[in-house]
This record gives C-alpha cells, sequence and structure tokens, in this order.
C-alpha cells in the first residue's frame, strides 16, 4: 500500500476515527440477517491487503451459544502463564470499543487504535466493496497481533462460525463451547442448523474441543471435523471432563480431567457452575495448543488471575449487586442456577431487565422467577435493537411476577434502589448492553 496518505482520512483523534468506524455497515446494532448468498470474500479481501496477518500467528479460535467470552479470558491467562505474549479479541465491548483488542490483557491504547484506523482506510480504499464495521475490527485485531508479533492468538467468534468475520483465521485449535437456541434467524432454525454452522471454524489439521455433549450434535460436529481432514476430536464426557464443580468462597473449586492429565482442586474465581465447565474446555484447548499436560502451578496462577467483567459479577454487598451479561434463554437458566446455589438475600430480590428485540421475555424471565425474584423492573437498553419494556412487563404479568417498567437503564435502577433494602438483592440482566449501562452508574471501570 504506497499510494499516497492525502488521499485517504488521516485520523488525528479518536472520535475522528470512531466516526470513521461508526460510518460502516452495523450489523451489532442491527437486526442480524443472513445474505442470501453468505461469503468471507469480503474480509478475505481485507485480510490480504493488510498482509494475511492472520497466517503469523497459531490461534485459538472459539465460538459457542454462550461461555465463549469467559472461556476465552481463560485461555488467555492460561497462554500468559505459560510465557506467552497473548493477543485476544472479543466482543461485544463493555464501556470502550478498545476492550475488544488487547495483548496480556491489556487493552489497545487509542495511539495504536488511531494507527491501526488509518492503516485500515487506506486498505479500504481498494476494497471492491465497502467492509462492514465488525470486519474492520476483526482486521485491526489480526494486524495489531501480527503487529506486536504475538506468539498466540484468542479469537472470539461474532456470530456463528462459518460465515464469521473471525474464520479467515485457521486455528490449531477450535473450541466450540456448547449449543442452545440464539439468533435462531440467522442460525437455525433447529439446534442441528446452529451447530452446523459453528462447526465451520473446525479446519484441517486442527484440534476440535467440543464442550456440548449431546450425542447428535456432537455427532454433527464430528461429521464436520472429518470432512475437513481435523487431527483430532476432544468431546466433553469422553476425552475430557469436569468431575467435581463446587461452590468456593469467591467462584467455584473444580477437579479437571483433560486428555493429558488430572487438575484436582482447581479455584475459578467466578460465579456459576457453567464457568467451571467453561475453564474446563480452556484447559483442555490449551493442553492441545501446547501438545502437553500443563504444570500444576501453572493451572493454579492462571485461573487465579481470570476476571470476566460482566458475567456473574459481584458489584456490592449490602445490598448484594449483581450484574449478569445474560441475554438468551439457556443464560438465563444458567443464572438462575447461580442465584440458587451461591447467592441469597433475607431481603427482597429486585431484577432490572433489558432486552434486544428477537428475544423470547417469557422464556427469558421465567428461570428468574424460578430463582426467587420478587420485582422484576424493566427498561430498553441503550440499542437500536432494544426490545420495548413494555413487552418484558406483559410478559412478567403473564408469570404472575410483580413488575414495572422505565425508559431506561438508569431510571429503572434509581427505581429498584428505592424499593431495596440493605439485606436485599439487586441483579441487572437481559443484555451486555444493561451490564454496561448498570456497572457505568456503579462507577465500576472494566
Amino acid at each position: 500500500m504506497t499510494a499516497s496518505r492525502d488521499r485517504f482520512p488521516a485520523f488525528s483523534s479518536m472520535p475522528e476515527a470512531l466516526a470513521w468506524l461508526d460510518s460502516h455497515t452495523d450489523l451489532e446494532s442491527a437486526m442480524p440477517v443472513r445474505p442470501s448468498i453468505p461469503s468471507l470474500d469480503r474480509m478475505r479481501e481485507l485480510a490480504h491487503l493488510l498482509g494475511s496477518p492472520e497466517q503469523s500467528y497459531p490461534s485459538v479460535h472459539l465460538t459457542g451459544t454462550n461461555g465463549k467470552g469467559s472461556t476465552a479470558m481463560m485461555v488467555t491467562s492460561l497462554l500468559r502463564t505459560l510465557g506467552m505474549k497473548v493477543g485476544t479479541y472479543t466482543s461485544p465491548n463493555l464501556s470502550v470499543i478498545n476492550e475488544r483488542l488487547s495483548i496480556d490483557s491489556r487493552p489497545i491504547d487509542d495511539l495504536s487504535f488511531l494507527d491501526l484506523m488509518n492503516v485500515l482506510a487506506i486498505a479500504q480504499a481498494s476494497m471492491v466493496e465497502p467492509a462492514s464495521r465488525f470486519e474492520l475490527l476483526t482486521g485491526a485485531a489480526l494486524r495489531w497481533f501480527s503487529d506486536e508479533a504475538v506468539d498466540a492468538g484468542v479469537i472470539e467468534v461474532g456470530l456463528g462460525g462459518t460465515w464469521d468475520s473471525t474464520n479467515v483465521v485457521d486455528g490449531r485449535v477450535a473450541v466450540l463451547t456448547n449449543i442452545s437456541y440464539d439468533h435462531t434467524d440467522v442460525l437455525g432454525p433447529t439446534l442441528e442448523g446452529i451447530v452446523r454452522d459453528k462447526s465451520g471454524i473446525i479446519k484441517a489439521g486442527c484440534t476440535a474441543v467440543i464442550g456440548e455433549s449431546a450425542p447428535a450434535l456432537v455427532g454433527i460436529a464430528e461429521e464436520a471435523a472429518s470432512r475437513v481432514g481435523a487431527a483430532a476430536f476432544w468431546v466433553r464426557g469422553r476425552d475430557f471432563d469436569c468431575t467435581e464443580n463446587r461452590v468456593a468462597v469467591g467462584g467455584r473449586l473444580v477437579d479437571l480431567r483433560t486428555p493429558g492429565g488430572f487438575y484436582a482442586d482447581v479455584l475459578v474465581p467466578l460465579h456459576g457452575r457453567h464457568q467451571g465447565l467453561n475453564a474446563l474446555c480452556a484447559l483442555t484447548a490449551v493442553e492441545a495448543f501446547v501438545g502437553a499436560p500443563l504444570p500444576p502451578n501453572v493451572v493454579t496462577e492462571a485461573f487465579a488471575a481470570v476476571r470476566v467483567p460482566g458475567r456473574l459479577e459481584v458489584l456490592g454487598r449490602h445490598p448484594l449487586c449483581i450484574v449478569d451479561g445474560a441475554h438468551n434463554v439457556a443464560g438465563m437458566q444458567a443464572l438462575s442456577v447461580a442465584i440458587d446455589e451461591e447467592f441469597s438475600a433475607a431481603g427482597t430480590k429486585i431484577a432490572v431487565v433489558g432486552m434486544l428485540s428477537g428475544r423470547d421475555p417469557l422464556a427469558m424471565l421465567e428461570p428468574l422467577k424460578d430463582a426467587g425474584i420478587d420485582l422484576v423492573v424493566a427498561c430498553a437498553p441503550r440499542s437500536p435493537r432494544a426490545l420495548s419494556p413494555l413487552v418484558i412487563e406483559e410478559a412478567a404479568r403473564a408469570l404472575k411476577m410483580r413488575v414495572s417498567s422505565q425508559a431506561t437503564v438508569t431510571a429503572a435502577m434509581s427505581a429498584a434502589r428505592n424499593e431495596l433494602g440493605d439485606d436485599g438483592m439487586l441483579l441487572a440482566t437481559g443484555s451486555l448492553y444493561v451490564v454496561a449501562a448498570a456497572r457505568e452508574l456503579l462507577q465500576v471501570p472494566v
């Protein structure tokens, strides 16, 4: 790319760069729609113009309906503790866009981000068709990791697998955490269709780590792995397992069996039984990545350092204040189990709930009722895809739950606090947009 910079925008501030980025098609802010003829051609063209950076380092590529972000953070911590320089790409962000791109768990600085946006503007000028916002961010991450000579990339899929922008990556390890219903208009409508789409990240020569255990779904993933020539196919319950998963102070105490070893009494400082399963997938993936069992002290140290903001995160004790990014039925069910197992409150339990359109509020709220939530305060997340709080309120009434509605997360949090005593519980959930706003109100840094 030797063309004069005068022909392209030269960003000198983050607002300028973000305005340019936001001028591109943003599929995260609109209801996702699968193109009639899905293609990775545009992303491949962008990657080529950037110098095919994804080929300069090995990667762990992660997909799944839930848990892929937490698993990515755990994989990153394990690889870092082994002494590697690790680039991690996740989405969405809770506070600032820099969070999506990190090296050794440190988000990209503004100056480096600006440099990348200038490089992307030059590259896009040569493209047949403009890239989307997510494609540009994916390209930025892959290029930055290459420029910084990382030893490993940890790449989280945005949506699905086969046609996701990240699928220009050929991961040394492909992780599929689990399968449940989500984005069925794009990926489904059946679980079989969803697993088929997500299995598209499994490539020739890779090790596939499958956290799903339903035989029919595993069979579809195994068929996909066989078809492309994967080197190994490891399945939870057969090749690796979480044999103990107990509540501990500050998280879970787990025993993990992997293809190469057994790790007893590992403390995972995250709440929820599902985080024990995410830890299992992460450890197995790293074992596959390095081709050997990990020293027990590395495993202990790495998991002790894991932090995943916005996922069953405790932000206060009096009253108990929790935020969780559960945004589909399976996530809400996991949240309900965690509340029953790990959290108790003598006083009123209030849930501030906002959702995006396309969700089934009745099915989403039912697990909260099962967890003993006394009052739902419905609200609208800060997103063009926000579901009307009145729709959530109607669903809560159908379940015979106490409910009120507010226009914004801010108003809902204020209303909830007015109802809450020091012995109660406040939960903010239903969307990561709700969680982000709640954390901002509580002034919690990411």
